[in-house]
Protein backbone atom coordinates (compact mmCIF):
# COMPACT_ATOMS: atom_id res chain seq x y z
CA UNK A 1 0.00 0.00 0.00
CA UNK A 2 1.10 3.48 -0.49
CA UNK A 3 -0.49 6.93 -0.85
CA UNK A 4 0.10 8.09 -4.28
CA UNK A 5 -3.40 8.34 -5.76
CA UNK A 6 -5.35 10.54 -8.39
CA UNK A 7 -7.32 13.10 -7.03
CA UNK A 8 -9.44 15.28 -9.07
CA UNK A 9 -7.82 13.86 -12.35
CA UNK A 10 -4.15 14.43 -11.27
CA UNK A 11 -1.89 11.89 -9.11
CA UNK A 12 -1.28 13.30 -5.81
CA UNK A 13 1.28 12.21 -2.49
CA UNK A 14 -1.20 11.92 0.32
CA UNK A 15 -2.99 15.52 0.15
CA UNK A 16 -0.07 17.17 -2.19
CA UNK A 17 -0.84 17.97 -5.97
CA UNK A 18 2.62 16.60 -7.66
CA UNK A 19 2.02 19.16 -9.72
CA UNK A 20 2.64 21.72 -7.19
CA UNK A 21 5.78 20.01 -5.95
CA UNK A 22 7.14 20.81 -9.43
CA UNK A 23 6.38 23.78 -9.57
CA UNK A 24 7.51 25.03 -6.35
CA UNK A 25 10.70 22.70 -6.30
CA UNK A 26 11.20 21.94 -10.19
CA UNK A 27 12.53 18.58 -11.92
CA UNK A 28 13.64 15.56 -11.08
CA UNK A 29 12.49 15.58 -7.82
CA UNK A 30 11.96 12.49 -5.92
CA UNK A 31 9.17 12.93 -3.76
CA UNK A 32 8.39 10.21 -0.49
CA UNK A 33 5.37 9.47 1.48
CA UNK A 34 5.45 10.05 5.55
CA UNK A 35 2.62 8.11 5.82
CA UNK A 36 3.61 5.33 3.61
CA UNK A 37 7.13 5.28 5.53
CA UNK A 38 5.54 4.85 8.94
CA UNK A 39 2.67 2.39 8.12
CA UNK A 40 5.48 0.03 6.63
CA UNK A 41 7.49 -0.18 9.82
CA UNK A 42 4.61 -0.54 11.66
CA UNK A 43 3.51 -3.10 9.97
CA UNK A 44 6.64 -5.36 10.15
CA UNK A 45 7.22 -4.64 13.81
CA UNK A 46 3.53 -6.23 14.15
CA UNK A 47 4.37 -9.45 12.06
CA UNK A 48 7.39 -9.87 14.68
CA UNK A 49 5.89 -9.28 17.81
CA UNK A 50 5.70 -12.40 19.02
CA UNK A 51 9.73 -13.01 19.08
CA UNK A 52 11.99 -10.56 20.87
CA UNK A 53 13.15 -8.45 17.39
CA UNK A 54 15.18 -6.04 16.55
CA UNK A 55 14.04 -4.10 13.34
CA UNK A 56 17.09 -2.25 11.81
CA UNK A 57 16.85 -0.24 8.87
CA UNK A 58 18.87 -0.76 6.16
CA UNK A 59 20.27 2.76 5.56
CA UNK A 60 21.47 2.14 1.88
CA UNK A 61 17.83 1.81 0.57
CA UNK A 62 17.32 5.67 1.12
CA UNK A 63 19.73 7.35 3.33
CA UNK A 64 18.04 10.66 3.55
CA UNK A 65 18.21 12.26 6.98
CA UNK A 66 14.95 13.07 7.41
CA UNK A 67 13.70 9.37 6.23
CA UNK A 68 16.24 7.92 9.08
CA UNK A 69 14.55 10.69 11.99
CA UNK A 70 10.77 9.00 10.77
CA UNK A 71 12.48 5.41 11.58
CA UNK A 72 14.45 6.28 14.69
CA UNK A 73 11.28 7.91 16.11
CA UNK A 74 9.41 4.71 15.11
CA UNK A 75 11.67 2.88 17.62
CA UNK A 76 14.17 1.25 14.47
CA UNK A 77 17.96 0.79 14.78
CA UNK A 78 19.55 0.72 11.60
CA UNK A 79 21.66 -1.28 9.29
CA UNK A 80 24.82 0.10 8.24
CA UNK A 81 27.99 -0.40 5.33
CA UNK A 82 30.08 2.60 5.85
CA UNK A 83 31.42 5.09 8.43
CA UNK A 84 29.21 7.48 6.61
CA UNK A 85 25.81 5.84 7.50
CA UNK A 86 26.96 6.13 11.02
CA UNK A 87 27.41 9.52 11.00
CA UNK A 88 23.76 9.72 9.66
CA UNK A 89 22.52 8.07 12.06
CA UNK A 90 24.06 10.17 14.80
CA UNK A 91 22.89 13.01 13.20
CA UNK A 92 19.35 12.30 13.27
CA UNK A 93 19.91 10.76 16.74
CA UNK A 94 19.79 7.52 16.54
CA UNK A 95 20.45 4.97 19.35
CA UNK A 96 23.87 3.70 18.04
CA UNK A 97 23.05 0.44 20.48
CA UNK A 98 20.85 -0.36 18.07
CA UNK A 99 23.45 -0.26 15.23
CA UNK A 100 24.58 -3.17 13.25
CA UNK A 101 27.93 -2.56 10.80
CA UNK A 102 27.69 -4.82 7.48
CA UNK A 103 30.02 -4.88 4.89
CA UNK A 104 32.94 -6.57 3.71
CA UNK A 105 35.12 -3.95 3.63
CA UNK A 106 35.23 -1.94 7.01
CA UNK A 107 38.30 -0.12 7.47
CA UNK A 108 40.02 0.08 10.99
CA UNK A 109 39.07 3.81 11.09
CA UNK A 110 35.38 2.78 10.35
CA UNK A 111 35.48 0.07 12.94
CA UNK A 112 37.13 2.49 15.57
CA UNK A 113 34.61 5.40 15.10
CA UNK A 114 31.66 2.30 15.56
CA UNK A 115 33.34 0.85 18.88
CA UNK A 116 33.84 4.25 20.43
CA UNK A 117 29.92 4.87 19.24
CA UNK A 118 29.33 2.00 20.73
CA UNK A 119 27.03 -0.09 18.40
CA UNK A 120 25.03 -3.44 18.86
CA UNK A 121 27.66 -5.71 16.79
CA UNK A 122 29.70 -5.79 13.72
CA UNK A 123 28.74 -8.55 10.88
CA UNK A 124 32.21 -9.97 9.77
CA UNK A 125 33.06 -11.11 6.64
CA UNK A 126 36.30 -12.81 6.36
CA UNK A 127 38.90 -14.52 8.72
CA UNK A 128 41.19 -11.14 8.18
CA UNK A 129 38.33 -8.83 9.10
CA UNK A 130 37.90 -10.62 12.52
CA UNK A 131 41.43 -10.54 13.43
CA UNK A 132 41.25 -6.56 12.28
CA UNK A 133 38.57 -6.27 14.39
CA UNK A 134 40.54 -8.03 17.12
CA UNK A 135 43.31 -5.72 16.67
CA UNK A 136 41.21 -2.43 16.54
CA UNK A 137 39.49 -3.78 19.91
CA UNK A 138 42.82 -4.40 21.84
CA UNK A 139 43.91 -0.95 20.61
CA UNK A 140 40.80 0.77 22.46
CA UNK A 141 40.80 -1.56 25.24
CA UNK A 142 37.15 -3.20 24.59
CA UNK A 143 35.93 -6.31 23.48
CA UNK A 144 34.38 -5.72 19.99
CA UNK A 145 31.07 -7.36 19.62
CA UNK A 146 30.55 -9.28 16.51
CA UNK A 147 28.65 -11.51 14.32
CA UNK A 148 29.84 -13.64 11.78
CA UNK A 149 27.64 -13.62 8.63
CA UNK A 150 27.85 -17.39 7.11
CA UNK A 151 27.36 -18.26 3.62
CA UNK A 152 24.23 -20.74 3.67
CA UNK A 153 24.44 -21.46 -0.22
CA UNK A 154 21.11 -20.83 -0.70
CA UNK A 155 19.93 -19.73 -3.76
CA UNK A 156 17.75 -17.06 -3.26
CA UNK A 157 15.89 -16.81 -6.83
CA UNK A 158 16.50 -13.46 -7.13
CA UNK A 159 18.55 -11.25 -9.94
CA UNK A 160 22.04 -12.04 -9.86
CA UNK A 161 23.52 -8.59 -9.04
CA UNK A 162 21.71 -8.87 -5.47
CA UNK A 163 21.93 -12.70 -5.10
CA UNK A 164 24.45 -12.59 -1.86
CA UNK A 165 23.70 -16.28 -0.14
CA UNK A 166 25.47 -18.29 -2.42
CA UNK A 167 28.85 -19.97 -2.93
CA UNK A 168 30.09 -17.85 -5.30
CA UNK A 169 28.76 -15.08 -3.75
CA UNK A 170 31.96 -12.20 -2.04
CA UNK A 171 29.70 -11.88 0.63
CA UNK A 172 30.27 -13.83 4.32
CA UNK A 173 32.30 -16.89 4.91
CA UNK A 174 31.56 -20.62 3.81
CA UNK A 175 29.24 -22.34 5.66
CA UNK A 176 31.65 -25.02 6.77
CA UNK A 177 34.01 -22.84 8.07
CA UNK A 178 32.29 -21.01 10.64
CA UNK A 179 32.34 -22.97 13.43
CA UNK A 180 36.34 -22.88 12.93
CA UNK A 181 36.36 -18.90 12.96
CA UNK A 182 33.97 -18.79 15.99
CA UNK A 183 37.26 -21.45 17.88
CA UNK A 184 39.48 -18.90 16.53
CA UNK A 185 37.67 -15.98 18.01
CA UNK A 186 38.08 -17.04 21.07
CA UNK A 187 42.49 -17.36 20.98
CA UNK A 188 42.13 -13.75 20.01
CA UNK A 189 41.61 -10.79 22.54
CA UNK A 190 39.54 -7.52 21.73
CA UNK A 191 36.60 -9.69 20.73
CA UNK A 192 33.16 -11.23 22.25
CA UNK A 193 30.61 -13.56 20.26
CA UNK A 194 27.25 -11.44 20.38
CA UNK A 195 25.50 -13.11 17.37
CA UNK A 196 25.31 -14.80 14.18
CA UNK A 197 24.50 -13.43 10.85
CA UNK A 198 22.80 -14.30 7.37
CA UNK A 199 21.17 -12.62 4.67
CA UNK A 200 20.86 -15.04 1.32
CA UNK A 201 20.09 -11.69 -1.25
CA UNK A 202 17.38 -8.84 -2.11
CA UNK A 203 13.90 -8.44 -3.74
CA UNK A 204 13.08 -11.87 -2.16
CA UNK A 205 9.98 -13.33 -3.85
CA UNK A 206 10.04 -16.46 -2.26
CA UNK A 207 9.66 -18.00 1.10
CA UNK A 208 10.97 -21.10 0.46
CA UNK A 209 15.10 -19.95 0.29
CA UNK A 210 14.24 -18.21 3.48
CA UNK A 211 13.05 -21.16 5.49
CA UNK A 212 15.77 -23.15 3.97
CA UNK A 213 18.37 -20.82 5.52
CA UNK A 214 16.69 -20.27 8.91
CA UNK A 215 16.87 -23.93 9.30
CA UNK A 216 20.69 -23.93 8.49
CA UNK A 217 21.78 -20.82 10.62
CA UNK A 218 19.22 -21.96 13.54
CA UNK A 219 21.13 -24.99 13.69
CA UNK A 220 24.45 -23.69 13.78
CA UNK A 221 23.49 -20.89 16.12
CA UNK A 222 22.51 -24.01 19.03
CA UNK A 223 25.56 -25.96 18.37
CA UNK A 224 27.51 -22.72 18.76
CA UNK A 225 25.26 -21.87 22.17
CA UNK A 226 26.19 -25.87 22.85
CA UNK A 227 30.00 -25.26 22.85
CA UNK A 228 29.66 -22.22 25.35
CA UNK A 229 29.67 -19.15 22.63
CA UNK A 230 27.56 -16.17 24.28
CA UNK A 231 25.47 -15.28 21.63
CA UNK A 232 22.56 -13.48 22.36
CA UNK A 233 21.58 -11.87 18.74
CA UNK A 234 20.50 -14.13 15.26
CA UNK A 235 20.34 -11.53 12.35
CA UNK A 236 18.03 -12.80 9.78
CA UNK A 237 19.12 -10.46 7.17
CA UNK A 238 16.43 -8.49 5.19
CA UNK A 239 15.09 -8.64 1.39
CA UNK A 240 12.08 -8.85 1.37
CA UNK A 241 10.67 -8.00 -2.44
CA UNK A 242 8.27 -4.98 -3.60
CA UNK A 243 6.17 -5.08 -6.29
CA UNK A 244 7.83 -3.48 -9.46
CA UNK A 245 5.40 -5.36 -12.35
CA UNK A 246 4.46 -8.24 -12.26
CA UNK A 247 6.50 -10.45 -8.73
CA UNK A 248 4.03 -11.12 -6.34
CA UNK A 249 5.97 -11.31 -3.26
CA UNK A 250 4.33 -12.79 0.04
CA UNK A 251 3.24 -10.41 2.97
CA UNK A 252 5.23 -9.25 5.96
CA UNK A 253 3.07 -12.00 8.07
CA UNK A 254 4.03 -14.83 5.61
CA UNK A 255 7.30 -13.58 5.36
CA UNK A 256 7.48 -13.63 9.54
CA UNK A 257 6.28 -16.90 9.39
CA UNK A 258 8.97 -18.20 7.21
CA UNK A 259 11.51 -16.97 9.71
CA UNK A 260 10.29 -17.42 12.80
CA UNK A 261 8.97 -21.01 12.37
CA UNK A 262 12.16 -22.79 12.16
CA UNK A 263 13.77 -20.68 14.92
CA UNK A 264 11.18 -21.62 17.39
CA UNK A 265 13.07 -22.05 21.15
CA UNK A 266 15.94 -21.01 20.32
CA UNK A 267 15.96 -17.95 22.79
CA UNK A 268 17.51 -15.35 20.71
CA UNK A 269 16.82 -11.85 19.75
CA UNK A 270 16.50 -11.86 16.07
CA UNK A 271 18.03 -8.68 13.99
CA UNK A 272 15.91 -8.15 11.03
CA UNK A 273 16.82 -5.63 8.34
CA UNK A 274 14.75 -4.29 6.24
CA UNK A 275 15.51 -1.44 3.45
CA UNK A 276 13.52 -1.82 -0.22
CA UNK A 277 10.33 -3.15 1.54
CA UNK A 278 10.16 -0.03 3.54
CA UNK A 279 10.95 2.52 1.42
CA UNK A 280 10.66 1.83 -2.57
CA UNK A 281 6.76 2.28 -2.95
CA UNK A 282 6.75 5.07 -0.33
CA UNK A 283 8.59 7.15 -3.13
CA UNK A 284 8.40 8.33 -6.70
CA UNK A 285 10.69 10.35 -8.83
CA UNK A 286 9.06 13.30 -10.72
CA UNK A 287 10.54 14.18 -14.07
CA UNK A 288 9.09 16.44 -16.90
CA UNK A 289 9.15 15.67 -20.25
CA UNK A 290 11.50 17.79 -22.81
CA UNK A 291 10.86 16.43 -26.26
CA UNK A 292 9.21 13.64 -28.40
CA UNK A 293 11.08 12.10 -30.86
CA UNK A 294 9.71 9.81 -33.80
CA UNK A 295 12.17 7.18 -35.60
CA UNK A 296 11.17 4.44 -38.21
CA UNK A 297 11.65 2.05 -35.49
CA UNK A 298 10.33 4.11 -32.08
CA UNK A 299 8.64 6.48 -30.55
CA UNK A 300 11.12 8.40 -27.74
CA UNK A 301 9.91 10.47 -25.13
CA UNK A 302 12.87 12.52 -23.49
CA UNK A 303 12.49 13.48 -20.32
CA UNK A 304 14.34 15.44 -17.89
CA UNK A 305 15.62 12.95 -15.44
CA UNK A 306 18.43 10.08 -16.55
CA UNK A 307 20.15 6.89 -15.45
CA UNK A 308 22.29 9.25 -12.84
CA UNK A 309 19.33 10.19 -11.03
CA UNK A 310 17.94 6.47 -11.47
CA UNK A 311 20.41 3.93 -11.75
CA UNK A 312 18.56 0.97 -11.18
CA UNK A 313 16.51 0.07 -14.83
CA UNK A 314 20.31 0.93 -16.74
CA UNK A 315 22.31 -1.28 -13.55
CA UNK A 316 19.62 -4.18 -13.52
CA UNK A 317 17.42 -3.71 -16.18
CA UNK A 318 14.96 -2.68 -13.69
CA UNK A 319 11.39 -1.96 -14.13
CA UNK A 320 9.23 1.08 -12.74
CA UNK A 321 5.96 1.87 -13.79
CA UNK A 322 5.77 5.46 -15.17
CA UNK A 323 2.29 7.43 -15.34
CA UNK A 324 1.60 10.67 -16.29
CA UNK A 325 0.53 13.07 -13.17
CA UNK A 326 -2.06 14.64 -15.41
CA UNK A 327 -2.79 11.97 -17.36
CA UNK A 328 -4.31 13.57 -20.64
CA UNK A 329 -7.54 11.91 -23.41
CA UNK A 330 -6.82 9.84 -26.43
CA UNK A 331 -5.19 6.91 -27.47
CA UNK A 332 -2.28 5.13 -25.62
CA UNK A 333 0.88 4.30 -27.82
CA UNK A 334 4.25 2.52 -26.89
CA UNK A 335 6.99 4.84 -26.04
CA UNK A 336 10.83 4.64 -24.82
CA UNK A 337 11.03 7.01 -22.07
CA UNK A 338 14.96 8.01 -21.83
CA UNK A 339 16.78 10.26 -20.29
CA UNK A 340 19.35 13.11 -21.33
CA UNK A 341 22.53 11.07 -20.08
CA UNK A 342 25.23 10.46 -22.89
CA UNK A 343 24.58 6.42 -22.59
CA UNK A 344 22.35 4.08 -24.97
CA UNK A 345 21.51 2.52 -21.20
CA UNK A 346 20.00 5.93 -20.06
CA UNK A 347 16.35 4.25 -20.78
CA UNK A 348 13.94 5.05 -17.93
CA UNK A 349 11.11 2.71 -19.52
CA UNK A 350 11.49 0.18 -21.90
CA UNK A 351 8.30 -0.53 -24.44
CA UNK A 352 6.09 1.54 -22.44
CA UNK A 353 2.11 1.69 -23.14
CA UNK A 354 1.41 5.85 -22.02
CA UNK A 355 -1.31 8.20 -22.65
CA UNK A 356 -0.83 11.03 -25.22
CA UNK A 357 2.15 13.66 -23.70
CA UNK A 358 3.47 16.90 -24.51
CA UNK A 359 6.32 19.02 -23.92
CA UNK A 360 6.19 19.90 -20.50
CA UNK A 361 4.13 17.26 -19.40
CA UNK A 362 5.66 15.54 -15.81
CA UNK A 363 5.43 11.95 -15.52
CA UNK A 364 6.11 10.03 -11.82
CA UNK A 365 8.69 7.25 -12.20
CA UNK A 366 6.52 5.12 -8.97
CA UNK A 367 8.29 2.39 -6.60
CA UNK A 368 11.45 4.91 -6.96
CA UNK A 369 11.94 5.21 -3.31
CA UNK A 370 14.83 2.44 -2.78
CA UNK A 371 18.27 2.83 -4.34
CA UNK A 372 17.03 6.10 -6.51
CA UNK A 373 18.58 8.88 -4.80
CA UNK A 374 21.39 7.00 -2.81
CA UNK A 375 22.53 5.05 -6.01
CA UNK A 376 22.30 8.78 -7.73
CA UNK A 377 25.38 10.40 -9.13
CA UNK A 378 26.85 13.19 -10.95
CA UNK A 379 27.78 11.74 -14.36
CA UNK A 380 28.18 14.33 -17.02
CA UNK A 381 28.29 17.24 -14.27
CA UNK A 382 24.58 16.93 -14.08
CA UNK A 383 23.42 17.97 -10.21
CA UNK A 384 21.99 15.63 -8.35
CA UNK A 385 17.80 15.70 -7.74
CA UNK A 386 16.19 17.51 -4.81
CA UNK A 387 14.29 15.23 -2.11
CA UNK A 388 10.58 16.34 -0.72
CA UNK A 389 8.94 14.66 2.39
CA UNK A 390 5.02 14.87 2.38
CA UNK A 391 3.14 14.53 5.47
CA UNK A 392 -0.35 15.18 4.53
CA UNK A 393 -0.87 18.10 2.97
CA UNK A 394 2.83 20.13 3.85
CA UNK A 395 5.04 19.22 2.02
CA UNK A 396 9.14 20.22 2.45
CA UNK A 397 12.26 20.23 1.03
CA UNK A 398 14.45 17.77 2.47
CA UNK A 399 17.56 17.80 0.44
CA UNK A 400 18.20 20.90 -1.90
CA UNK A 401 18.96 20.08 -5.44
CA UNK A 402 22.80 20.33 -6.23
CA UNK A 403 24.08 23.55 -7.67
CA UNK A 404 27.27 23.36 -10.15
CA UNK A 405 29.11 24.73 -6.91
CA UNK A 406 28.67 21.78 -4.70
CA UNK A 407 29.05 19.83 -8.00
CA UNK A 408 33.21 21.02 -8.05
CA UNK A 409 33.71 21.87 -4.60
CA UNK A 410 37.07 20.58 -3.63
CA UNK A 411 38.21 21.02 -7.22
CA UNK A 412 40.86 23.15 -8.28
CA UNK A 413 41.64 24.03 -11.82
Amino acid sequence: MNHFEAKGGALCCEAVPLERIARDVGTPTYVYSTATLTRHLRVVQEAFAAVPTLVCYSVKANSNLAVLKLFAKGGAGFDIVSGGELERVRRVGGDTRKVVFAGVGKTEAEMVAALKAGILMFNVESAEELEALSRVGRQLGVAAPFALRVNPDVDAKTHRYIATGLKTSKFGVPFDEAMALYARSRKLEGLVARGLDCHIGSQLTDTRPVREAMTRVGGLYRQLKAKGFPLTHLDVGGGLGVTYTTESPPGVADYARAVIEPLKDLGATLVLEPGRVLVANAGVLLTRVLYRKQTPAKHFVIVDAGMNDLLRPALYEAHHDIRAVAPRKGRARTVEVVGPVCESSDVLGHARRLPPVAQGDLLAIMTAGAYGMSMSSSYNSRPRPAEVLVDEDRARVVRTRETFTDLMRGETA
